[in-house]
């Protein structure tokens, strides 16, 4: 090889490592379909929203904590929360020309931001196991907060589910906290807390 052949080499080698350097890891992990997290459109986002199919559903749930950050006690503020999940017959249901993750996620789910106190609630309804019970009942959640990349936590389990096993519940990664949650009925409606911890369990997380 020539000089100009080297040297162009170099350069060529220098600038691919650091554009590597510069790219920071991705916060979570693999995470398919978390993209879904940026599909609300032009819904202005508030600390509250109701998931289609609520008022004619049963048993109705309210879903109701706070997110705080990484020490556990701070309220985090204008932290995005994606949630889905299935039907009372355990299909993630369609109404037919779905666009984006929609196609595989259905039309039952919902989105929320923080306030300054760090709140979210949402009401849905409860869902059912996927038809063949290979998996207890679960509602699956997405988080982007501020300044990091989204990235999935546990999804909300149920206490009192009887697909909910022992071994199932040790494979839990806690990814956020807990996600094993204890349905109560409060006021006529079953209600489940779940406070939220930034960046707890999850890979890469500074």
């Amino acid at each position: 090889m020539n000089f100009k052949t080297n040297l162009m080499l170099m350069l060529l080698s220098m600038a691919a490592t650091a554009c590597h350097a510069q790219q920071p890891k991705k916060l979570g992990g693999p995470c398919e379909g978390c993209e879904a997290i940026y599909e609300y459109g032009n819904k202005k986002l508030s600390a509250t929203d109701t998931l289609p199919k609520f008022k004619q559903s049963s048993p109705q749930l309210k879903i109701m904590g706070k997110v705080f950050k990484a020490d556990g006690k701070t309220p985090a503020k204008d932290v995005i929360i994606y949630i889905y999940h299935t039907n009372r017959q355990g299909i993630y249901e369609l109404k037919g020309g779905e666009t984006g993750w929609a196609k595989r996620h259905g039309f039952i789910r919902g989105w929320i931001k923080t306030g300054a106190d760090g709140s979210y609630t949402f009401y849905t309804f409860r869902p059912a196991a996927y038809p063949d019970r290979s998996e207890p009942e679960h509602i699956h959640i997405t988080i982007k907060e501020p300044n990091v990349n989204e990235y999935y936590i546990d999804d909300y389990l149920f206490e009192d589910d009887p697909l909910l096993t022992a071994n199932i519940r040790k494979k839990q990664q806690n990814r956020g906290g807990s996600g094993i949650v204890k349905p109560l009925l409060q006021n006529g409606m079953m209600t489940i807390k779940r406070n939220i911890i930034l960046g707890k369990n999850i890979p890469n997380y500074e």
